[in-house]
């Protein structure tokens, strides 16, 4: 299940120990935001749990995105322990997601 993050979920959530974490930054009022929610849904349930595929909706969590420098949406970030260890904008491929989280 894709998670949805929040302020108070952020944090802990991307240090969530050896798994990689991706993050989809999006908005409601994004349209290729909303085209992406299916790939992101699709590749979570593909990854059987050896990644944690989670979303943040920057509206509902301005600070967090200032702190990421998020300007265009969507943005992806993986992490892996807390570090971030690929970034990018826009709609990728399930299977560029799975190559990009190494997988």
């Amino acid at each position: 299940m894709v998670i949805n993050l929040t302020n108070e979920t952020f944090n802990q959530t991307i240090k969530q120990g050896d798994k990689p974490v991706l993050v989809d930054f999006w908005a409601e009022w994004c349209s290729p935001c909303l085209k992406y929610t299916p790939i992101l849904k699709t590749l979570d349930e593909e990854l059987d749990g050896q990644a944690i595929v989670a979303k943040l909706e920057v509206d509902s969590a301005p600070e967090i995105a200032d702190q990421y420098e998020i300007l265009s949406i969507p943005t992806t970030i993986i992490f892996k322990g807390g570090e971030i260890i690929d970034q990018f904008v826009g709609i990728k491929s399930k299977d560029e997601l799975k190559k990009r989280l190494g997988l």
